[in-house]
């Protein structure tokens, strides 16, 4: 689990969706794991393709106003978004469109 409180895990699902429609997700449910820890249950479209190209998702996301921070974690100043995770197993590549399907996202203040 990327995330502190269940709070910033409902964040980071709701930018998400926002910002990856394409393949957004849906929280079906909750669950409880085996060491008796609540898990959210959640689904998203199915997408086939190739691995995107690292050097495409980073012009991507620098073109939608992410600055590369440091390996594959990037940053929005205007709304203080830390997006993370962005490896090309994250990211499918089909037709020359980019599908994100797992990122990590948190908020943060402005700068």
């Amino acid at each position: 689990m990327y995330y502190a409180t269940w709070l910033e895990y409902f964040n980071s699902l709701v930018i998400y969706n926002l910002l990856f429609p394409n393949t957004a997700y849906e929280l079906v449910g909750f669950t409880v794991g085996k060491e008796e820890e609540l898990r959210a249950v959640v689904l998203q479209r199915f997408i086939e393709g190739e691995q995107a190209d690292l050097a495409d998702i980073k012009d991507h996301l620098i073109f939608n106003g992410f600055a590369h921070t440091k390996r594959q974690d990037y940053f929005n100043t205007e709304f203080g978004l830390i997006l993370e995770d962005m490896h090309d197993e994250n990211v499918i590549a089909r037709n020359d469109v980019l599908f994100f399907i797992d990122t990590v996202f948190y908020i943060t203040e402005r700068k």
